[in-house]
């Protein structure tokens, strides 16, 4: 007789804060489900040239959760990519979902097995899933199409229970109190909607595996953290107690939503809750969209700043906490340094349509760019991009791990940089990004800097496009100082919420002992946990192995 699973995925839920939560006596489906089953951290790492590394990517952590197999084997590392020809960035926003023959989802497992899926991340649909595929409901910018397998299936669950509120509507600002109450509004909408949703289709048959992801722990943990967790640098200006914990609420609207997904399950069902990463103060986005490209202009051209330039050892002046802008990006472009004085007086109240440069040498405006309907025009990185062609080195935009890519000549289309000096220019940015501190305290920003290869000419596909990664600390900060490029800042806080590499699994059912424990895995062995609790072949391919093991010999049967 074939075992069931049911698989629970929480997008970007931090196991130190579930934890915390457990511990003061939150979320009670979770906390019974963990004493009633076995428990266990992820900790995700990636390779460059056979280094693990820890890795907080959200997209890249879910392909290799879908494919069990990590970036350096599929050539996954992320949803941008940089062209060398163009020096143009494409963005898989929308369709920016992984497919791939070579390295199929796990849960495309043929005839044999009935599966339901529903809002899983970056996948596609897939000819050899048996069942039900509905992806693009919900979920946290996805990055996947809003459609169905069979077609009919998302419209009738929009008929029946209408469009999910949040889908490609959770990208607002913390200074915007609408925009929170809208939010923290429409994710409880959202939360129960899924609820019912995923308990009628549990009962339309008994699956083999019956799969949904809750990208709402996604979204309040980047919209509310500042708000909820006391060591974010906004939460003594902003937080209120009469308005309680909004995170909180969120993650217990999710609790009473699994249990009562776990209540409509069959019995005797494994239950298996997870989440591939998690979630903490957000330095990543600062960091690797803005201070990183600043730091690498002023390394191009000495004597010069684009951003927010200001007098290293001075007095540091409060925390932004009132805006002028509607929008992020609007507040770090009045802050681009212009030589005369007029404008750099008045740039700071002149209308973003009167703020563009019209200078080909010269960053382009995030208004140009979004005539220009180009990807993630709201990013600093993306602005310094008419000058990439220009400079020995650039930061690719990017959302999590900084990235620097070196201008080869031979290999870009405008290379300065000559072979024979990539391993000098490699050590001399290596050394300068290490010089990078929080003015406010001083400290490191920077946990380590990674090569990714080998040498310049090496080249591949399963390679990412940075020649340098830049691994950060964990503890944010709007003003940066550098001894060889002055400081930046300050500027505005972006999100609040920032991807971490933790995750955690939980895991409940026939042969599991209850309040265990699990060794630490990643990312890639919840697939092959999951095919090892459904007694189905695990394909060789994978870099990841089961965690559990229930029923051994059969549960490690490989094909």
């Amino acid at each position: 007789m074939k075992r069931s699973v049911i698989a629970i995925g929480l997008d970007a839920a931090d196991p130190d804060l579930l934890e915390k939560w457990m511990s003061e006596g939150h979320l009670k489906n979770i906390s019974q489900l963990r004493q009633q089953g076995t428990y266990g951290r992820l900790f995700n790492t990636v390779n460059y040239c056979d280094n693990p590394q820890e890795s907080s990517g959200t997209e890249r952590t879910w392909v290799t959760f879908l494919t069990g197999c990590k970036p350096n084997k599929t050539g996954y590392w992320g949803s941008i990519k940089f062209d060398s020809e163009t020096y143009k960035i494409s963005h898989g926003d929308l369709e920016g979902s992984y497919e791939s023959e070579e390295y199929p989802p796990f849960y495309a497992m043929g005839d044999d097995y009935r599966v339901a899926i529903m809002d899983i991340p970056c996948t596609a649909l897939n000819d050899r899933v048996n069942g039900v595929q509905i992806l693009g409901w919900g979920g946290h910018f996805p990055h996947t199409l809003s459609h169905s397998q069979p077609a009919n299936a998302l419209p009738d669950i929009v008929e029946k229970y209408g469009k999910n509120p949040v889908l490609h509507k959770d990208y607002g600002y913390w200074w915007d109190r609408s925009y929170f109450e809208r939010i923290r509004r429409d994710l409880k909408t959202s939360i129960s909607t899924r609820s019912a949703i995923c308990c009628e289709l549990m009962q339309q048959e008994e699956w083999d595996l019956f799969f949904t992801v809750f990208g709402e722990t996604h979204s309040a943990s980047h919209d509310f953290w500042h708000l909820s967790q006391s060591d974010h640098p906004l939460y003594p200006h902003l937080s209120r107690s009469d308005e309680g914990d909004s995170m909180l609420e969120a993650f217990e609207d999710v609790d009473r939503a699994i249990g009562d997904i776990i209540a409509a399950a069959p019995e005797g069902a494994y239950i298996m809750l997870f989440a591939v990463h998690g979630m903490g103060n957000n330095g990543n986005d600062m960091f690797s969209m803005t201070f990183l490209p600043e730091m690498l202009y002023r390394y191009n051209f000495p004597g010069k700043a684009a951003i927010a330039p200001s007098k290293p050892g001075a007095a540091l002046p409060p925390l932004i906490t009132k805006t002028r802008r509607n929008t992020w990006a609007g507040e770090v472009w009045q802050r681009k340094f212009d030589a005369n004085p007029i404008k750099r007086l008045l740039r700071p109240w002149l209308p973003g349509r009167f703020l563009k440069t019209g200078n080909k040498l010269d960053l382009i405006s995030p208004y140009e760019l979004t005539e220009q309907s180009a990807p993630l025009n709201w990013m600093p990185a993306m602005w310094f991009t008419p000058l990439w062609p220009h400079m020995k080195a650039f930061a690719l935009p990017a959302f999590a791990d900084g990235g620097i890519r070196i201008n080869v000549k031979g290999r870009e289309q405008h290379g300065v940089v000559d072979p024979s000096e990539y391993e000098a220019v490699c050590d001399e940015l290596t050394q300068l990004v290490y010089e990078l501190t929080d003015a406010r305290t001083g400290e490191s920003i920077v946990k380590t800097v990674v090569r990714t290869r080998q040498s310049a000419t090496e080249t591949g596909a399963s390679l990412p496009d940075a020649d340098l990664i830049v691994i950060w600390r964990e503890e944010p900060t709007e003003v940066v100082d550098s001894p060889s490029f002055g400081r930046v800042g300050p500027i505005p806080y972006y999100r609040t919420g920032g991807h971490r590499p933790n995750g955690f699994v939980i895991a409940k059912g026939p042969g599991i002992a209850a309040d265990s424990s699990l060794p630490i895995g990643q990312a890639a062995d919840l697939g092959p946990t999951i095919l090892s609790l459904l007694e189905a072949p695990i394909p060789e391919r994978f870099d990841g192995k089961p965690l559990l093991n229930v029923s051994a010999p059969s549960s490690a049967v490989t094909v």
